[in-house]
């Protein structure tokens, strides 16, 4: 599992960081589970969108169970939007939810 605290906007050296974690896990011959909690989250910056974009396409199937843990309702909507474009388990939750998203993703 690979869980980010995700505050301000993603740049591309933040997607840089996080892929060499997925072809670690991959190695595995497991699927990536994620665990996203956003504080402050604002989006992506230009570069930031475009990295992720290409890393999510050329990993699509390799991806498992979601949980986006959020503050605010936009966030709730980019969760749903990512559950329409990958074949992955997504699932929103609210930050005072946070530990039930912890253990729905079995993250300890």
């Amino acid at each position: 599992m690979i869980a980010v605290k995700l505050e301000g906007k993603i740049s591309k050296e933040d997607v840089e960081q996080v892929h060499p974690l997925i072809h670690k896990i991959l190695k595995t011959n497991n699927k990536v589970d994620f665990y996203f909690e956003m504080h402050d989250f604002h989006g992506y910056e230009l570069q930031g969108l475009w990295a992720d974009i290409k890393v999510d396409v050329s990993h699509l199937s390799d991806y498992g169970k979601m949980a986006f843990v959020g503050e605010k309702k936009w966030q709730e909507w980019a969760a749903k939007a990512t559950n329409f474009f990958t074949s992955s388990e997504v699932k929103y939750f609210d930050l005072k939810n946070k530990e039930q998203a912890k253990q729905w993703i079995n993250f300890q």
